[in-house]
Order: structure tokens, then C-alpha cells, then sequence
């Protein structure tokens, strides 16, 4: 039987032990950094997934391939941000009906860097359909690849207006809750939980047709905000034995990733069948363990914006929210192609 190790992937259903089991072993190694292949692969089989589904919906490849091209149009402008600022593991993800999204990990992040990664995916899309807008008035019958550039230009903005709403967890929602509020503070999670309820009144009542996929939304952050509850509570706990959680997981002593361990198999109900120590044992589960204990190491936001810098922000995202009606674009046929 092939044993498990900090090196070695869990085979489900397989334990192994330590040979000395009262001597602390080293806690399992932090994942590598996911392979680029692995998160390629991802990223291609969600676009193939998206473009079937949305080829059902909109019965048009050209529409299709012009939404599509703004969404990682959008996208693209965080990536090269997150890359910028050294994010890992960097992916362009993409769900069917609702666009797409960029992941990524970094322990530090800062206000001002979240600022200009969040304003990084609509900025260049209204900009881009701004310009696209102004040269059309020239010259009303130019079209690229047999769509009208007027077309091009009001998805561009559309799309990429909707992206600044403030509403959490579109990118408005996020540059208000990650700039203006503390993530940590009961404002931050209330407007999460209004933002849950005005999405759902939006997909139920505010539209002529019912936009039921919305509902994903609110269900996907309720289901967030209890789990981070779970791990609230988890954490204090931690605490409360006097261990230090505010450093990374490479820098944990494996003594106090074993006495955190216990803490989160007798807290969490999904380890209630794994054992604690001593005996020191790896379990089949222990990957999932390690990334829950992952979750519980404190993650640094540096609060690096100035008043003024808010304010700067908060001009920026005005502007971009105002431009259709400093351009006097007329926005009014997609608002109808969504009931409103």
C-alpha cells in the first residue's frame, strides 16, 4: 500500500502513520503552484462550456462570439493587473449565463493594488467603446467582421458599465467593500447581504423576464459568508490557546499545525471521522485539512489609501459609470433586451 506523505498525493481510503507515533512529523508541504497545463486545460474546457451554452441562448454566433470577446476583453485587463502585482496560479475561468472571472492567490494585497486590479477589467472596455462610439458618428456605416461598430460600441460599454454597479461581488461591489469599508467589519458584510437581496429582487421581480440565473449569485454568497462564519469561530479558538495565526503557512511550526489540526477535526463537521493527535497520522483527508488550516492564517490587507486617494478613486469610477450620458449614448435598447 502506497503510504501518504507531505510528498506524496493522498490515495482516498489510505492512512499511514508515522513510525514513531508521539514524534511530531512535518506538517504536509503547501501544494506546488498549479500547473500551468491543469489551469489552461481548465480555462479552455469552461470557454467550450460557455460558448455551447450560450450559443443555445442567443441562437447567434456572431452575437456569441462579439459577447464573448468583451468578456475576455474584461478579463484579460485583471489578469495582466494580478500579473502585475505577482499574483500565483493565475486562471481565466468561465461560467455559463454570468461571464467570467480571474483567480489568483497572494497572502499581502493592498487596498491600492485591489483598486487598480478591480477598475483594470471595465476601464479599458468603456474606454475602447468610447472611442468606438465617437468614430462610428463619423462614419455610420463601418462595421468590423460584418457587426455594426455602433453595435460594438454600446456592448462594450453596456457590459462593462453593469461590471461597476456597486453591488457585491460584480467589480463596483468589490472596489466599494475592498477600498471603502473593512472586509472584517459587520458594514462590509451587510452590504454583501443587501447586495445578496437586491440581486435576488432583480432576478425575480425588477425584469419582465425572469432572470433566475442570477440567483446563483446570492446562493454562492450566502453560502460563503457561513462558511467564513464556521471559520470565525474556528479561529478564535485557535487563538484562545495562544497560537499565532497571523503568519504565513511556510513559516508555521508543525507543533502548532498539529494542535490547530485537532481544533478543526473537533470543529469541523466535514473531519469528524479523522482522529486526532497523538498518534500523529496522515489521513486521506489531509489535503483538505491542510487547506482549511491555510484558511485560518490571517490574510494581510494593507490599508495604503489616503482620503484623497479615495476620492481619486471615486472620480475615476463616476466617470466611467456617467460616460454613456456624457457621450449622450442612447442605452436604452439593451436595457429593453433585459425586460427593464
Amino acid at each position: 500500500m502506497e503510504n501518504y506523505s507531505p510528498d506524496n498525493p493522498l490515495i482516498p481510503g489510505e492512512i499511514s502513520a508515522t513510525t514513531e507515533a508521539n514524534i511530531i512529523p512535518p506538517k504536509p508541504s503547501a501544494e506546488e503552484p498549479k500547473s500551468k497545463v491543469n489551469i489552461l486545460m481548465r480555462s479552455v474546457s469552461s470557454l467550450a462550456l460557455y460558448l455551447v451554452i450560450g450559443y443555445y441562448i442567443f441562437h447567434s454566433f456572431e452575437m456569441l462570439l462579439l459577447i464573448t470577446a468583451i468578456v475576455v476583453f474584461h478579463e484579460m485587463g485583471h489578469f495582466i493587473a494580478m500579473k502585475a502585482f505577482r499574483y500565483k496560479d493565475l486562471g481565466i475561468f468561465f461560467i455559463p449565463l454570468l461571464g467570467a472571472y480571474v483567480s489568483g492567490s497572494k497572502r499581502e494585497v493592498s487596498q491600492k493594488e485591489s483598486a487598480i486590479i478591480l477598475l483594470a477589467g471595465p476601464l479599458p472596455g468603456i474606454v475602447l467603446g468610447a472611442v468606438f462610439f465617437i468614430w462610428q458618428l463619423k462614419d455610420q456605416g463601418i462595421s468590423l467582421a460584418g457587426i455594426r461598430l455602433e453595435n460594438i460600441s454600446l456592448l462594450l460599454m453596456f457590459l462593462n458599465i453593469i461590471n461597476l454597479i456597486p453591488v457585491y461581488p460584480l467589480d463596483g461591489g468589490q472596489l466599494l467593500n475592498r477600498v471603502f469599508f473593512n472586509e472584517e467589519s459587520w458594514l462590509s458584510k451587510g452590504f454583501v447581504i443587501l447586495s445578496a437581496a437586491f440581486l435576488i429582487w432583480v432576478a425575480l421581480f425588477a425584469s419582465e423576464q425572469k432572470l433566475y440565473v442570477l440567483l446563483l449569485f446570492p446562493a454562492m454568497m450566502l453560502l460563503r459568508m457561513f462558511g467564513d462564519s464556521r471559520l470565525n469561530a474556528i479561529e478564535k479558538k485557535v487563538e484562545s490557546t495562544g497560537i499565532n495565526l497571523d503568519t504565513s503557512y511556510e513559516e508555521l511550526p508543525d507543533e502548532d499545525y498539529w494542535k490547530i489540526r485537532n481544533i478543526v477535526i473537533a470543529e469541523h463537521p466535514s473531519f469528524k471521522d479523522v482522529p486526532p493527535a497523538p498518534p500523529y497520522e496522515y489521513h486521506y483527508k489531509e489535503d483538505k485539512i491542510m487547506t482549511t488550516i491555510q484558511g485560518l492564517l490571517h490574510r494581510h490587507l494593507i490599508q495604503d489609501v489616503s482620503v484623497a486617494g479615495k476620492i481619486f478613486i471615486f472620480i475615476i469610477w463616476a466617470t466611467a459609470f456617467a460616460s454613456p450620458w456624457l457621450l449622450n449614448v442612447d442605452m436604452s435598447r439593451y436595457l429593453r433586451l433585459f425586460g427593464f
